[in-house]
């Protein structure tokens, strides 16, 4: 990956690279490193891009470790990363760099207009194809390259359908990565990531197949030991979680924060066919109430289709209100990890929870989207880990790897 683009070398003309594979092998650091070096011996003065799901993202794992090893190098930096933007001086040339998150199909309005010599994606596969096409037709220099790297998803995956099942067709030099792949990680590490996952995320983020699921989405947690008692005191931090409904069941958790770790303490859980009747706004939010009792909580993240829910939340003035992160792919992965790591726990007594556990299970058409069904308490947990790791505050971070 460091040298592929070197003059001479019979990859130097391919007009892109593809690295795809196991998470921690280390795909992100070598390539940051060979996009850098490549801009600055191609052109002075010229434009490039280093593209992520988020800024925030791309600002943590590509831009800050980039810029340190730069400097290290010998390289000259001066940094704005309030304003997304770097540049990088060395032999008397210098180089813009900008930072984009391609996080949603209106992230591709962002970069519109720009001419550029190149563009780094980083997780690829986490960002709308509008946005990647978007930033490609940027790339309108004679010598510009493209640079993609991202962990496997499903096989119906855009991506995977157009870049990485068609490298010949679009002239791309295609790397596959393993953790084992990665010098710094010991065999004792490379154990733990082993252990870190089961089914497709396995296959998907060990062994780097771009593979489909199947079966339950959380199947570690018919394990016992997955289940934990209350913790006693008060916890340093409280958070509500609400999956709203009437006709459909409305599920909140009660979250608390104990050295560390995030803790299902209590939950409501309200089915009007299991009950035989609905309730309102209002009697919801007296639940809402009943499970919060007399805690300081921090906020209450809803489901931000549930306007209503959220109106009357705001109108009695007793909570502060969120609507939650709702990207189910990627709310289930950091769900996954975190449950799996001990982040988060899930206390006895949540027996609406650990029933769901036990039936939300993917589709079988080969989506890569969970089945619509006993998934309320399942919404309202992904909505409480996906809104924590997205909150700017950095309350909590549960980053997929």
């Amino acid at each position: 990956m460091l040298s592929w683009w070197l003059p001479g070398r019979e990859t130097s003309d391919y007009d892109g690279i593809i690295c795809d594979g196991a998470v921690r092998s280390g795909k992100t650091l070598c390539m940051s490193v060979s996009f850098a070096a490549w801009a600055m011996s191609c052109t002075d003065g010229g434009s490039f891009a280093i593209c992520g799901k988020t800024i925030r993202s791309v600002k943590r794992n590509v831009a800050l470790p980039l810029l340190s090893i730069l400097r290290e190098l010998g390289f000259e930096v001066r940094e704005k990363l309030s304003s997304n933007i770097f540049f990088v001086s060395a032999q008397g040339r210098t180089n813009t760099f900008y930072l984009f998150g391609g996080r949603d199909e209106s992230s591709a309005s962002l970069i519109q207009g720009m001419t550029l010599w190149g563009v780094l994606f980083d997780e690829a596969a986490l960002m709308p194809r509008s946005f990647v096409e978007q930033a490609l037709a940027r790339c309108s220099k004679e010598k510009a390259k493209v640079w993609f790297n991202c962990n496997p998803e499903y096989p119906q995956h855009w991506f995977y359908r157009e870049w990485i099942k068609k490298t010949r067709e679009k002239n791309v030099y295609y790397l596959h990565f393993l953790m084992e792949d990665n010098p710094s990680l010991s065999p004792k590490v490379l154990r733990r990531y082993k252990k870190l996952y089961s089914g497709s995320f396995y296959d998907r983020f060990v062994l780097g197949k771009w593979c489909a699921t199947d079966g339950l989405v959380y199947p570690f947690m018919s394990d016992e030991s997955m289940v934990c008692d209350t913790p006693e005191g008060e916890a340093e931090e409280y958070v509500v979680s609400c999956d709203y409904g009437t006709v459909n069941p409305a599920s909140f958790g009660l979250w608390g924060l104990f050295d560390g770790t995030w803790y299902r303490l209590k939950e409501y859980y309200y089915s009007s066919r299991r009950e035989g009747s609905s309730r309102t706004d209002e009697e919801h939010y007296i639940g809402l109430r009943q499970l919060i009792g007399d805690r300081k909580v921090k906020r209450v993240i809803v489901d931000p289709s549930a306007a209503s829910f959220i109106e009357v939340i705001r109108r009695h003035g007793e909570y502060s209100v969120v609507p939650a992160v709702n990207n189910v792919r990627d709310g289930i992965r950091k769900t996954f990890t975190a449950l799996k790591e001990g982040r988060v726990r899930i206390c006895r007594g949540c027996n609406d929870s650990l029933t769901e556990f036990g039936l939300y299970r993917w589709d079988s058409s080969g989506r890569d989207l969970p089945v619509k069904e006993n998934d309320h308490a399942m919404d309202d947990i992904r909505y409480f880990v996906s809104s924590l790791a997205d909150d700017e505050d950095g309350v909590v971070a549960f980053a997929v790897m």
